[in-house]
């Protein structure tokens, strides 16, 4: 099996890291492929940056040469998997999703915690979109952006320990869920600051996407995935699927 993981951003360093927690969790014969889009920002924190990684995600996995059996979209709380799911045919999993889907089988509540509070918003709605609201306690911010949970990993872990542990101490939250695609190697940390299960959302979704896989599923075509209609798209860097 072979699973293409995609950065939204274009810090090749973050596409890295985030492959490699892929890998720790991918089973043994799955080929994990860190992809990086060509075109975009180096850090994802607002609308118009998560847009564009929508369109150069999209642009990147046309690009990759090669069979693939899934895609994961890496991006916490970012647009763009439902446009994968209309060139794809293979699952399509995107981390936000399978985070709060599996922090649901482990807690009956779970708190994001998050990297600038100007991303709980869009965060937020991604998770009403999917019908994953209900069951979130809060999101959190840790007031730290993207690129400083590499250049400073002390500093990342303590403001992101004290969100979570306000999570479960005042929002009554039993499971955490790391919200950024970058915070994989903090998960054990606060697993023992906090003492409820954390969810990693790019290593919950090598786990959803195998499954996916493993069960013979693919993305429906009968209607809101159905393939983009036939005409002329003007100056988009790859064409897209016909």
């Amino acid at each position: 099996m072979r699973i293409l993981v995609a950065n939204v951003n274009t810090t090749e360093s973050m596409t890295e890291g985030i492959a490699e927690a892929a890998r720790a969790v991918a089973s043994p014969g799955t080929e994990i492929v860190g992809i990086t889009p060509a075109f975009g920002a180096e850090s994802c924190e607002g609308n118009f940056e998560s847009y564009l990684a929508a369109i150069a995600v999209m642009d990147a996995i046309q690009r990759y040469e090669g069979e693939y059996d899934a895609v994961i979209q890496a991006g916490y709380g970012e647009h763009g998997r439902e446009g994968l799911q209309e060139l794809l045919t293979v699952p399509v999993v995107d981390i936000t999703e399978a985070a709060a889907s599996t922090a649901m089988y482990v807690g009956r509540s779970y708190s994001v915690v998050t990297t600038l509070d100007r991303t709980v918003p869009l965060i937020e709605d991604r998770l009403l979109l999917a019908g994953m609201m209900e069951r979130c306690a809060s999101v959190r911010s840790s007031g730290l952006g993207v690129l400083e949970l590499e250049a400073d990993p002390e500093r990342a872990v303590e403001a992101i320990v004290a969100e979570a542990e306000r999570a479960v101490r005042d929002d009554r939250a039993e499971v955490i869920v790391l919200g950024c695609g970058g915070m994989a190697e903090l998960k054990d940390r606060v697993v023992e600051r906090c003492g409820v299960p954390v969810v990693d959302g790019v290593q919950a979704a090598v786990a959803v996407a195998e499954g996916l896989v493993q069960l013979g599923l693919t993305t429906s075509k009968s209607r809101t995935y159905a393939p983009p209609r036939p005409k002329r798209v003007t100056g988009f860097p790859v064409p897209r699927a016909s």
